[in-house]
């Protein structure tokens, strides 16, 4: 059985004085029953490996630079944070797709460099809801996926995906267990297809996921764990989606 991994995307919230409060009420909480990490803003990077490095509990980065280094003002390199310890990096959430123009080609260049460093890229995924009524959901998907498993080669299974429905995202509205398990299921398939080890691969959720609706979704088969946003600004929040990974 996979073990659930659960990752907050800070998005760009927070200060240091909050930060370090959310950080030790995640802490406080004792050993969480599933893989968990947070994703913080790039200035808060050094912060939290130090607040986090006596606890389980990972870090890792919203984004990567796809250049190794250079004359690339405002980038941050994976060397630069594998140094300060990143586990994680995020690469193509829908947002960065949406306001920043990235292309399924960059993003696929961002998961290679990231994971040349050690660091695990948690590649994003997801349809609009013009899409999804159009009935692209799979073709769009699957498209954005097979940009990474091409760059990535014999590495693919070492990544981690994350299904992300656009129209979902900070809406309120959420796709139904149903729905998401049957878009995980056509990844999960697509992977198989790509890899010997896409049965151990983790393919999260993300799509406001909340305490009360975490543990539907996180019991479908091809589920492994959530992707949260706002829920992962509140450590009783974050905690009690944790726990209903088990």
């Amino acid at each position: 059985m996979r073990k659930k991994l659960v990752v907050g995307n800070w998005k760009m919230h927070g200060n240091r004085a909050a930060n370090a409060d959310l950080l030790a009420g995640i802490v406080s909480a004792g050993p969480l029953p599933c893989d968990a990490a947070v994703c913080v803003p790039f200035v808060y990077v050094a912060d939290t490996a130090v607040s986090l490095a006596a606890s389980s509990l990972r870090w890792g980065a919203q984004d990567v630079s796809a250049h190794e280094q250079g004359a690339y003002t405002g980038e941050v390199s994976a060397a630069m944070l594998r140094e300060l310890g990143c586990r994680y990096a995020i690469v193509g959430h829908s947002e960065r797709r949406a306001y920043h123009g990235e292309s399924d080609a960059l993003v696929a260049d961002k998961a290679k460099i990231a994971l040349g460093h050690g660091i695990t890229p948690i590649v994003c995924v997801g349809e609009t809801l013009e899409q999804r009524e159009a009935g692209q959901t799979e073709a769009v998907v699957k498209r954005q996926l097979s940009a990474v498993i091409h760059a990535l080669a014999h590495c693919a299974g070492e990544m981690v995906v994350a299904y992300e429905p656009v129209w979902a995202i900070g809406t309120g509205r959420t796709a139904s267990p149903e729905q998401a398990q049957a878009v995980h299921a056509v990844l999960r398939a697509q992977l198989r297809a790509a890899t010997a080890q896409a049965d151990s691969m983790k393919i999260l959720y993300g799509g406001s996921v909340k305490p009360d609706n975490a543990a539907q979704l996180l019991a479908q088969a091809d589920i492994d764990g959530g992707l949260i946003g706002g829920a992962a600004l509140k450590a009783a929040d974050f905690v009690a989606i944790c726990r209903a990974a088990t």
